[in-house]
């Protein structure tokens, strides 16, 4: 039985699919370690040169560094549980208008760390970069805008979904414990977003309808954390 004759271009894609499955690797796993690099000794550093001297937050800074290293290999659900509850108990809920003499501000966890306060986003987005530190894929976390219908205002939680489709689970300050979104009938979705876009409430986990860089706001914290020295590219 004869073979047959061996394409003579079969040597060299095998090299190109092998180089380019390396080139993936390298890189996914780069784009895993930017994340993962956040020196905290620098973040204090280059805290107080741009905020000046930092006092009693220096402390809570350096805590939040250690949760995150003591965090790094825990399971998902024990990394939601640490990042929640310290959030809530080292922030005090203030409003913008008191912390900020601005109607809305959107702050990086380390300036709501300094502050020692935060209002609903910033505790929001305080755990969501927290999580996506401890390696937490973006697609499974929307900051999501609601209406709190016993205070009947508006507010910001953060989400998980463990599958696209799976009932949320609600990381609140309001309420201390992490429950699933079935569970949080005072809670009325309007939108939510992540790095990957914008999210209209519905089934499924809700529909994609644009995209994250249209929200100035979120993309001011990108830039503020970048400066801070956190490499979190587009979220």
């Amino acid at each position: 039985m004869s073979r047959s004759p061996r394409s003579p271009g079969g040597s060299t894609l095998r090299l190109r699919f092998g180089g380019w499955l390396l080139l993936t690797s390298l890189l996914l796993t780069g784009l895993g370690s930017v994340w993962a690099d956040w020196n905290f000794a620098q973040t204090l550093n280059t805290a107080q040169i741009r905020y000046g001297p930092l006092g009693p937050a220096q402390g809570r800074i350096a805590a939040w560094g250690q949760m995150l290293q003591s965090e790094v290999n825990a399971p998902a659900p024990e990394q939601l549980n640490a990042v929640n509850r310290f959030f809530n108990q080292q922030l005090s809920f203030q409003d913008d208008s008191h912390i900020w003499h601005q109607s809305d501000y959107w702050a990086t966890p380390v300036e709501s760390l300094i502050k020692g306060a935060a209002d609903c986003e910033d505790y929001a987005l305080a755990k969501y970069f927290s999580l996506r530190h401890l390696a937490i894929p973006s697609e499974k976390l929307r900051t999501t805008y609601v209406k709190a219908l016993a205070r009947n205002q508006v507010h910001m939680v953060l989400t998980f979904y463990n599958s696209p489709t799976a009932d949320p689970l609600v990381l609140d300050n309001l309420i201390g414990e992490i429950r699933p979104a079935s569970q949080r009938k005072d809670l009325l979705p309007v939108y939510a977003f992540n790095a990957e876009g914008l999210y209209l409430p519905g089934t499924n986990g809700s529909k994609r309808s644009s995209d994250s860089k249209n929200l100035s706001r979120w993309q001011d914290v990108l830039k503020k954390m970048q400066a801070e020295g956190f490499a979190v590219g587009d979220g």
